[in-house]
């Protein structure tokens, strides 16, 4: 599934292009996807706005509303010319006044779009979420205050979109594992120390995936721009039995939540005792 990274690349691959454009018309091939696909008639003519994002779903900004879309498992967004041959499972085009298409294309069809007029905000998807981990509401002192009394495993309460949004299996591996802590320690148990460790190297994770996915995604104009996940240097994620890159001790899996697990018992003590920075 594209994490927070992964779908910020494609807000940014995809906003030049449609920034400024009117939206002329679409076709839904296929509406069944997660949920009914609707689009109100009232949209053909309106100009994008721009193209934000919240959480993993990136927001298509007209005046009166936004498209609000989630690319689910396996979902993907091209910006192809209309007449482009069509691929096995391209379910939605939006048309462009410049003769460009928004191709959506969701082969598992776990993906999502909906209409949601202002506030945006309060659609049923968006109103509950947490803070972005890349804002100033996120921070250690705000985990700690979340976490009084929750019994549950400190990497499910990370992943958990009502605490914090976007942080994904991969990166919580990845930034339990920089801020020292055991992935199945109670998250009520964590120090504010640790939290603050935790807190800031969610973000530092983050911001190398972004920083790192302007180079390794293919072209957003491409018929073959099939977004992937970043190629990047994982210290614990998908490498249980082997070495730890850091002290050599090796690395243990486990499921937390259903989901794969690895830590380091030697780097992530109980408390978080030791911090080590990549």
């Amino acid at each position: 599934m594209p994490e927070l990274p992964e779908v910020e690349t494609t807000r940014r691959g995809i906003e030049p292009h449609l920034s400024g454009r009117q939206l002329k018309d679409w076709v839904i091939r296929n509406a069944a996807l997660r949920w009914p696909v609707k689009i109100p008639q009232a949209l053909k003519g309106q100009q994008v706005l721009g193209v934000g994002r919240r959480a993993k779903y990136l927001l298509i900004q007209f005046d009166q509303g936004a498209l609000i879309m989630h690319l689910g498992m396996s979902g993907s967004l091209r910006v192809l010319p209309a007449d482009t041959p069509l691929l096995k499972h391209d379910h939605i085009d939006l048309l462009f006044d410049d003769g460009r298409v928004l191709r959506f294309n969701d082969p598992r069809r776990f993906g999502s779009i909906h209409w949601q007029p202002h506030p945006v905000m309060e659609h049923w998807l968006l109103c509950a979420l947490g803070p972005e981990p890349l804002s100033d509401a996120f921070s250690g002192a705000y985990l700690k205050t979340t976490a009084r009394r929750r019994k549950v495993a400190v990497k499910n309460f990370l992943m958990d979109a009502h605490v914090v949004v976007g942080v994904g299996n991969i990166y919580a591996n990845e930034a339990l594992f920089m801020a020292g802590i055991r992935p199945s320690l109670q998250a009520h148990r964590v120090t504010l120390a640790s939290y603050e460790r935790l807190a800031s190297a969610v973000q530092e994770v983050l911001q190398q995936a972004i920083a790192m996915g302007g180079t390794t995604l293919r072209d957003f104009v491409n018929q073959d721009g099939q977004p992937g996940y970043f190629r990047q240097s994982l210290y614990v994620y998908g490498r249980s039995g082997q070495l730890c890159k850091v002290c050599e001790t090796p690395l243990k899996g486990l499921r937390i939540g259903q989901r794969a697990t690895v830590f380091c018992p030697k780097c992530q003590r109980s408390q978080g005792l030791r911090s080590y920075r990549c």
